[in-house]
């Protein structure tokens, strides 16, 4: 199961600046979050950027940013900074029935959408977790991926899956880019909460 791969050049002389690209096996995508985390990783342990720098990586996402948080006593601590990106409710019944019908017999609580994907929140944990995606459906459907997600027991806040069928990548095992439209509506179903943990 190959997700993306990233493409990494320097900008300038500048050991802080890079242009990042990524792409699945059959095209190129606008966000990749655990593709940028390698990245930085790579760039920081060999040297070609400097840890006490943040990097900024110029995307088709704008810019972001990855700073080595390791000390003596952590090992491969780094932080991202992306892109908040909101949740929108469907409206359009067609639509909605669109969506539905690519997932087959589970009970659903919210039908939404994010500049990238559809976003389905389900009734349990349990559902997500055994959910038994129709990948020439959800491939059908027309954005790019869709994510399914439900509040989670301890110590999880939320659980999610990510599929991409359409891209190359049946169900992606980390999406860096999705919890970009988990955590800040996550954050919100659950009281506003700042600090979350996620399970995909």
């Amino acid at each position: 199961n190959q997700a993306e791969t990233a493409f990494v050049a320097p900008l300038t002389h500048d050991d802080s600046k890079f242009s990042l690209r990524w792409f699945t096996p059959v095209a190129e995508v606008d966000l990749c979050g655990h593709a940028t985390l390698a990245s930085a990783k790579v760039l920081f342990q060999e040297r070609f950027a400097s840890k006490e720098k943040k990097i900024e990586f110029q995307t088709r996402s704008g810019i972001l940013t990855a700073s080595d948080d390791t000390g003596e006593k952590s090992n491969d601590l780094f932080t991202l900074e992306f892109p908040s990106e909101p949740v929108e409710m469907l409206t359009d019944k067609s639509e909605i029935e669109r969506v539905l019908s690519s997932l087959g017999d589970v009970g659903v609580k919210f039908v939404g959408r994010t500049k990238f994907d559809y976003f389905i929140e389900l009734e349990s944990e349990k559902e997500v977790r055994e959910f038994q995606p129709m990948f020439d459906k959800i491939a059908a459907i027309g954005r790019r991926g869709t994510t399914i997600t439900a509040r989670a027991s301890s110590p999880n806040d939320y659980v999610a899956r990510f599929f991409a069928p359409q891209l190359g990548i049946p169900e992606d095992p980390v999406t860096g880019s999705a919890h970009c439209a988990l955590g800040p509506y996550w954050g919100s179903q659950l009281g506003n909460k700042r600090n979350l943990t996620g399970f995909q």
